[in-house]
């Protein structure tokens, strides 16, 4: 039963897609990164995003900074 169980995970792993679509925060990884090292929040980066007319939620900024910093 063991070996079947194995067998399907293996199965599963071979034809799941990783689905990666870069996110729009990478393109200012740089500066978002400075910026958070300085002590700027994930609201007052979302406000400076905003700023330069990218429109993303203050969550999706604390995540990218979860995942980056």
């Amino acid at each position: 039963m063991e070996a079947a169980a194995a067998a399907l995970k293996a199965h599963t792993k071979a034809i799941r897609k990783k689905r990666y679509q870069p996110s729009q925060l990478d393109r200012y990884r740089g500066e978002l990164l400075q910026l958070h090292q300085a002590g700027v929040t994930a609201a007052e980066l979302q406000r400076w995003l905003r700023a330069k007319k990218v429109k993303v939620v203050w969550s999706t900024v604390r995540r990218w900074l979860q995942k980056n910093a």
